[in-house]
């Protein structure tokens, strides 16, 4: 799974333009680029995006982030060349739910990189992923105050419904069609 898109960012003052930036699956050695990814998101970032900014980035965790069951998950990573390395600035992923018929995804994209319409690409190769593998709805709990992903979940034909019992979190939910 690949597409190439190109993108521009301000980093400091000198703005850096016309990045190549490549979607294609995270694998078990981009342990590193990993963990930079999540060291280096802001605290607001890894509270909205990975719903507890709390949790402890150790190697176990990253190493977990990096296995992936492909049968039952699935992690796309947007990575861009930076001073002659790969850099990760967003990952989507999907995990199968337990009847078979429906995944969880989550989405996160490194601070400088967000509002550059990353989130978009990685989510519609996520879900067009999803659709090729037969699931047939992808859904995700995104926190009620995170306004940017409820809006691109909105763009992209998600239903939101706010979660029973607890406000602070919307479920989104996209039903899947079905490859020709």
């Amino acid at each position: 799974m690949n597409a190439t898109m190109r993108a521009s960012v301000t980093t400091g003052f000198q703005p850096v333009i016309g990045h190549a930036i490549s979607i294609r699956a995270l694998r078990a050695d981009d342990f590193d680029i990993e963990y930079r990814f999540i060291t280096g998101l802001s605290l607001e970032t890894r509270n909205s995006r990975l719903l507890g900014g709390a949790r402890p980035v150790t190697p176990e965790y990253v190493a977990r982030l990096t296995r992936i069951d492909f049968p039952r998950e699935l992690a796309l990573a947007a990575v861009v060349m930076l001073g002659g390395e790969e850099t990760l600035i967003g990952v989507a992923r999907y995990a199968l739910e337990a009847d078979g018929a429906g995944c969880e995804f989550a989405l996160v994209i490194a601070d400088a990189w967000q509002g550059r319409g990353i989130g978009r690409r990685l989510t519609e190769s996520l879900t067009a992923a999803a659709q090729a593998h037969g699931i047939a709805r992808m859904s995700g709990y995104v926190l009620s105050t995170n306004a940017a992903m409820l809006g691109l979940a909105r763009k992209l034909g998600f239903r939101l419904q706010r979660v029973p019992g607890d406000a602070t979190l919307t479920q989104v939910t996209l039903e899947l069609t079905r490859p020709n």
